[in-house]
């Protein structure tokens, strides 16, 4: 991938998962206060949010019409992997 297709994508998901990891931390634990329901909605977050991100992002590659394949699914995966485990990354303050 190009430089500045990584840089795009690690804004984007980087961004977009403090911003909703964040919200859903302050939510459920305000409701709750239960760290294990947090923690639940932080995994669920990462998988849901990382997964339709990721999709959003193949659909805007592909209906450019100037990707190939191979990097089409190059930066659909890497927006899923990164912003899931980035977003995973916010249990350890929960611990």
């Amino acid at each position: 991938m190009e430089r500045h297709t990584l840089r795009v994508r690690f804004s984007f998901g980087l961004t977009s998962g403090v911003i909703t990891t964040l919200g859903l931390m302050m939510g459920l634990y305000s409701g709750t206060h239960s760290r294990l329901t947090v923690i639940a909605g932080i995994l669920t977050i990462a998988l849901a949010d990382s997964l339709f991100d990721a999709a959003g992002i193949h659909l805007s590659e592909e209906s450019e019409n100037v990707h190939s394949k191979r990097e089409i699914w190059e930066s659909t995966l890497f927006t899923f992997v990164f912003k899931a485990l980035f977003t995973s990354t916010f249990i350890f303050p929960t611990l």
